[in-house]
């Protein structure tokens, strides 16, 4: 397929622990802008055990929720990005990624899956499945090295890509684009891609595979076991249905190497609480006071639709004995309230 795009990507890394700036790493790779399903790679669209793929996935939109537009789905192979434009390709092109966003044979590496696969799911009926998030994986690595877990100390893309352990870059370029989001949130549905639309949705998958890389030799398997389970129900969040999840993924078992007695890691929930209507600002308290003192008190992660919603719903994954010990704790402020 012919390209004029192309964008400098890293080797996957071998030996050595040299930044990818290092220009000896960095290779031209073409940047395909899609716009039908023929232009993707087959063993992308019909995956197979026989050719497993890890791929860097990122989603563009407008508002990028249950409620908002997909504009983009970037696809980063080895040797290529493919810019999956659900703008001109519509519905029929997105449906036709459903089986490899799907698939445990295509691992899907992303930094932050929450509101891609919300959009995903509400939008075009993908259940996304087999993520490796990178940013669980730094925390799990961060967990690994001794350090403690902060409440909502989640690192950014940016700041994931500044880190030398991984990338050493400074993507000011990100910034760029954020000005302009403010400027005209429709930015990502103007057509024809621009250049710089065109270089700046490339921009944020063409490190992620080099990332991946770095970041697997890190983790043990206890730790790779808790980065698959918090990928599923990291996919799973905000995307609320009336049968609990049965038709998901399920989730992957606590493997047998690493039931070990009292160490054995209890699996992982997700649990989704109701708020009553207009109290969440009295849950959260002044400031966040309140649902702080939750989040030091319990293992646990606890996340809010904010403003692109659900609205009075609070989405709670960890441990289950955590997970139900915030319960507790937060249906006992709902139950102040009164």
């Amino acid at each position: 397929m012919a390209s004029r795009h192309q964008t400098p990507s890293p080797l996957l890394p071998d030996s050595g622990d040299k930044p990818c700036n290092n220009e000896e790493q960095l290779s031209p790779v073409p940047i395909h802008v899609v716009t039908s399903a023929c232009q993707l790679p087959a063993e992308f669209l019909e995956p197979s055990p026989e050719n497993q793929l890890v791929i860097g996935f990122d989603c563009e939109g407008v508002d990028l929720c249950r409620h908002g537009t997909l504009c983009i789905m970037q696809l980063a192979f080895p040797d290529a990005i493919y810019l999956v434009d659900a703008i001109e390709g519509g519905e029929m092109l997105v449906k036709a990624c459903k089986p490899a966003l799907e698939s445990s044979y295509i691992t899907k590496v992303i930094h932050d899956c929450k509101r891609d696969s919300e959009a995903l799911y509400f939008q075009f009926g993908i259940k996304l499945h087999n993520v490796v998030d990178t940013q669980i994986a730094y925390s799990l690595i961060k967990e690994q090295e001794g350090q403690k877990r902060v409440p909502d100390d989640y690192i950014s893309f940016v700041g994931l890509l500044a880190d030398p352990e991984y990338c050493g870059i400074s993507y000011v370029e990100k910034e760029e684009v954020r000005t302009l989001l403010r400027q005209d949130p429709n930015f990502w549905k103007y057509r024809p891609l621009s250049e710089l639309m065109i270089r700046a949705a490339a921009d944020d998958v063409r490190f992620l595979l080099f990332v991946y890389h770095k970041m697997v030799e890190k983790l043990n398997q206890r730790s790779l076991w808790y980065l698959a389970v918090r990928g599923v129900l990291y996919c799973r969040c905000f995307c609320i249905n009336d049968n609990n999840y049965a038709d998901w993924a399920t989730l992957p078992p606590v493997p047998d190497d690493l039931i070990v007695n009292e160490n054995t890691p209890e699996q992982e929930v997700l649990s989704v609480l109701d708020v009553p209507p207009g109290k969440m600002g009295r849950v959260i308290g002044r400031r966040g006071v309140n649902i702080l003192s939750v989040k030091e008190s319990c293992n646990a992660e606890i996340f809010f639709g904010g403003d692109k919603g659900p609205p009075d719903k609070v989405f709670i994954i960890g441990p289950a004995k955590q997970v139900r010990k915030a319960e507790a704790m937060l249906r006992g402020r709902m139950l102040e309230m009164y």
